[in-house]
């Protein structure tokens, strides 16, 4: 089920959401040098974060583990992943800038994000296998899950235009598509427990930490919030 837009307008021009998916997509290109070896590789070896680093079960390659915390949230495994993320980070990310404001939600996307990566390092170096622990783990989805958590409290009644293949476009009440989304990330974190073997790589505890986070602080975030004031 692929999300194309919401029913939710905004009172500004999203700028925050917009310079981040800038900032993803130029990490991605001149940084990552768009997946192409070996600048691709050498990148992950630098800035990509790795949980076996927190105990020090691995030495730091490049910058130190929480550099690379912060620098893997704007890095991707494939053009795929980057476009997956962008999407969602557009449709749910603007109506979230708008309502918290840009500086607050600036620091809930980056606090966001960084408590996805804290839940993943804890499932993995507690209950993962040691090499799942040496995986380079990049990619927005923490701090976006966070930004999904944020709308389900804020505008869980909202439409989401849905594309369900091959030629469905369905309008999904927001709490559903979003709850849907959520069972599946526990469900499958869940199997990667009991079977590492079918995870593919996916950070799912991240999306969950992510999640989380959104819907127990973006009220928090939301409080006292001027409507009429931008920032």
């Amino acid at each position: 089920m692929l999300p194309l837009k919401d029913t939710i307008p905004t009172r500004r021009f999203p700028v925050l959401t917009v310079a981040f998916i800038a900032a993803n997509v130029a990490v991605w290109l001149l940084v990552q040098d768009a997946g192409v070896e070996p600048g691709f590789s050498q990148s992950l070896v630098d800035l990509a974060y790795r949980p076996c680093e927190v105990d020090g079960a691995c030495a730091d390659r490049g910058e130190s583990w929480p550099v690379n915390a912060f620098a893997a949230m704007f890095m991707h495994g494939d053009w795929l992943h980057l476009g997956g993320n962008m999407l969602f980070l557009w449709i749910f990310g603007n109506n979230i800038e708008d309502e918290l404001g840009r500086v607050r939600f600036v620091v809930f996307y980056l606090a966001g994000g960084l408590a996805a990566t804290a839940l993943q390092t804890l499932v993995v170096l507690n209950w993962g296998s040691g090499d799942e622990a040496t995986l380079p783990n990049v990619g927005a989805s923490g701090a976006i899950a966070a930004v999904l958590g944020g709308y389900i409290v804020l505008h869980p009644r909202s439409l989401i235009l849905t594309w369900i293949a091959p030629i469905f476009f369905v309008p999904i009440p927001a709490f559903l598509y979003l709850g849907i989304w959520f069972v599946l990330q526990l469900v499958s974190g869940g199997s990667l427990l009991t079977s590492p073997e079918t995870g593919g790589g996916v950070a799912y505890f991240a999306h969950i930490g992510g999640f989380v986070f959104g819907l127990l602080t973006v009220k928090l975030f939301h409080a006292g919030r001027s409507q009429e004031h931008a920032w």
